[in-house]
């Protein structure tokens, strides 16, 4: 099992599912919960780079649309809007603990570019290095058809994002508690999978669905991160958001959802 205590750079994916009430609206108590384990992290020593879904979630809610919209200009409308408001809370909740944070909007052109990924990796390295954590998001606001093209969801987005920055884990906070040998909403003895050591058809198979209504990520978009991030020898680990706490019981070596080893290079 993965031993995340080792781990120094460590990137954290939150989707918009553990951010957000299904209004739309944002979830005051767990998003106060969690910047507040974050910073602890960060306090103990690791380096933590959040890629954060929710912009288009809180665009609907500060819109009051009555669902996340389907017209790509519309979208772009509430993840322009929703970006501010989720840099502002971010901003306001991390300054009790005083801890700065910045904010990086990538492309699909960006990530595509070796320069242009050299520039990133660089600004992570330097954000880390004077304790502020980097908040990463897609720039749905300008990129949005592209995007869903190549990424289109934050869960592989967070998988690039840990392979640019050289993290050393991933860890996919989700509105379920892990991999699943069947659908846990429609099997009730449904079995959760602790460690996932080849994504293989089998698992490609039982990781079908969509996540959300709010979000635009399920299952198979994680499998698709753990595809990603292992083979650039990061491992990844996905499990439930819903309480905060939980990743105090991760970081002290207990096994929690599902853990996706990281390929190992020979030599």
């Amino acid at each position: 099992m993965i031993d995340i205590r080792n781990k120094k750079r460590i990137v954290i994916k939150l989707g918009t599912s553990t951010l957000a009430h299904k209004t739309g609206k944002l979830n005051i108590r767990r998003m106060t919960n969690l910047t507040r384990v974050l910073a602890d992290i960060q306090n103990a020593g690791h380096e933590v780079i959040l890629v954060s879904s929710g912009a288009v979630g809180l665009g609907v809610g500060k819109l009051n649309l009555p669902e996340r919209p389907k017209e790509t200009p519309l979208k772009q409308a509430a993840a322009a809007v929703g970006q501010c408001e989720l840099m502002h809370i971010y901003d306001e909740m991390f300054s009790k603990y005083s801890i700065t944070v910045a904010q990086i909007l990538l492309t699909k052109t960006i990530i595509s570019s070796p320069d242009r990924v050299d520039n990133v990796r660089n600004a992570i390295d330097a954000l880390t290095r004077v304790n502020c954590i980097p908040i990463v998001n897609e720039n749905d606001t300008v990129a949005i058809d592209e995007l869903e093209l190549e990424i289109g969801e934050n869960d592989s987005l967070s998988a690039v994002v840990a392979s640019i920055a050289g993290a050393e884990a991933l860890i996919i906070l989700s509105d379920i508690d892990g991999l699943y040998d069947s659908d846990p909403r429609q099997n009730p003895d449904a079995k959760i999978i602790p460690v996932v050591e080849t994504i293989d058809g089998y698992i490609e198979k039982i990781a079908g669905g969509a996540g959300s209504g709010l979000g635009s990520g399920g299952m198979a978009t994680k499998i698709n991160a753990a595809r990603i991030a292992t083979a650039a020898g990061v491992d990844m680990v996905i499990m439930n958001g819903k309480n905060p706490e939980d990743l105090y019981r991760l970081f002290d070596g207990e096994q929690l959802g599902t853990y996706f080893p990281a390929i190992r290079k020979e030599g």
